[in-house]
């Protein structure tokens, strides 16, 4: 009888041990207020199908009415669902003004640390932040581990590499998007990781596939590159190789970096503050239709047992984005001209580039093919550019657009064919929008 209690202990250990090579997308718990459980279970099978391991529950203080109810209401999904997938906290430091009390981070992780959907590593609940270091004393840390064992990987990243270390179990960066007229490259990531790897720590990198915001209300008013960042950091992530990998975000939407399903009561509505103009129709989920390949080779990266990514025939799928005007065309709500703020690091190193530098004007393309062929790309009656010798598997591509307008058309050697809605010489209504419309062609879902 001993020997069985022993093993059922250790069972037990291991199904609360999680390990590395684990993939998060960012859920801002704001958004969701007019969520019912039925949206949860939906979210959760969808980002379980891609590939994702959990999502990352960000939540600003104070803990009472939809923020405590869609807490409540995501666990039970999870567990409802019960397909093994896990959430777990991002504690939000910046999202409503005020910082996090101590108390109040105790109180939420012993109601849920311990549930069988919160995410553990190492046998402890895994717990991160949206900044804090500046906003409060980084010594609460050091108090609420003394009450609740975590596994802790904060976002401190205004403070760079190395900063109080010993506070910490591993690392977030949220610099995840170029700066000015350049594409993202994996420096940042390399440098927290060189810091950590010595200390035993793990790293956590952030993946995002855009990042949109105009809303004068908050004196928002930012477009860096995206272009063909979030296919580019997908392969930077074989060659970082990190620990964990978080996609910001699953539905942010006044930023544009959305890779589920719009939920339109979710999107900023209030005066001045109104991105459903350029939110609705233009949707971001065929984002995650590479998504399966992109972590399967990932994992296998990082651990070569786990099977190696692979497309069957019939799966073959196109998955393409652009803006559907130029960049020069329009102009913005929050400064009324064509130049925004591009820039992600502090406020005196902002600098102002025209929208042209900052943003390709073309389309980009994420192509799965069973077997080696090619990919065609068209914009309205003109002639198709051809990119020939692809590879089987994962193959990335884009070409520009220039004047041309209409329907975007793809076609494979595979039999995808797809068309994508139409890219015009400027805004319908004149005024700029810098987001992203994401199609889908072939065997998608």
């Amino acid at each position: 009888m001993f020997q069985t209690l022993l093993v059922l202990l250790a069972l037990t250990l291991c199904a609360q041990q999680a390990v590395a090579q684990a993939v998060f997308a960012h859920v801002i718990v704001g958004n969701n207020g007019a969520y019912t459980l039925a949206n949860w279970e939906s979210d959760i099978r969808l980002a379980a199908s891609k590939g994702i391991d959990a999502f990352v529950l960000n939540i600003a203080p104070p803990v009472e009415g939809t923020v405590a109810d869609q807490t409540a209401l995501a666990f039970q999904a999870a567990n409802s669902v019960a397909n093994g997938f896990k959430l777990f906290f991002s504690f939000d430091y910046l999202g409503s003004g005020v910082p996090w009390e101590t108390g109040d981070i105790v109180t939420l992780l012993k109601q849920y640390g311990w549930d069988r959907a919160y995410y553990k590593y190492n046998g402890k609940p895994f717990v991160s932040t949206f900044e804090g270091p500046t906003n409060s004393d980084v010594g609460q840390w050091a108090t609420i581990r003394q009450q609740v064992p975590i596994y802790f990987v904060p976002d401190w990243s205004s403070q760079g590499p190395g900063f109080e270390m010993d506070l910490y179990d591993g690392a977030f960066s949220w610099d995840m998007w170029p700066k000015g007229p350049n594409n993202m490259t994996m420096d940042v990531d390399k440098s927290w990781q060189g810091s950590l790897q010595p200390a035993k720590k793990t790293y956590m990198m952030g993946v995002s596939p855009w990042f949109y915001t105009d809303l004068p209300a908050y004196n928002k008013a930012w477009v860096w590159r995206g272009d063909m960042t979030w296919a580019r950091r997908w392969r930077q992530v074989l060659k970082v190789l990190p620990e964990f990998v978080e996609i910001v975000t699953w539905n942010d939407y006044g930023e544009s970096h959305y890779v589920g399903p719009i939920f339109e009561p979710g999107i900023p509505q209030a005066e001045n503050a109104d991105a459903r103009s350029y939110v609705l129709n233009n949707p971001h989920e065929a984002w995650l239709e590479t998504l399966p390949y992109q972590i399967a080779a990932y994992k296998h990266a990082f651990n070569p047992s786990n099977p190696a990514p692979s497309v069957a025939k019939g799966e073959d799928k196109i998955v393409y984005w652009y803006r559907t005007a130029p960049a020069s065309a329009g102009t913005t709500r929050a400064t009324g001209n064509a130049c925004m703020s591009p820039i992600n690091t502090s406020p005196q190193d902002e600098r102002c580039y025209p929208i042209e530098e900052i943003m390709e004007d073309g389309i980009f393309v994420l192509a799965l093919l069973s077997s080696p062929g090619w990919v065609s790309v068209a914009v309205g009656d003109g002639p198709p550019q051809r990119f020939e010798g692809l590879g089987a598997g994962l193959n990335h591509l884009s070409r520009p657009f220039g004047g041309e307008v209409g329907n975007v058309t793809v076609r494979s050697s595979t039999g995808v064919v797809g068309e994508g809605t139409a890219i015009l010489s400027a805004p319908a209504n004149g005024v700029a929008n810098f987001n992203a419309w994401v199609g889908c062609a072939g065997h998608c879902s």
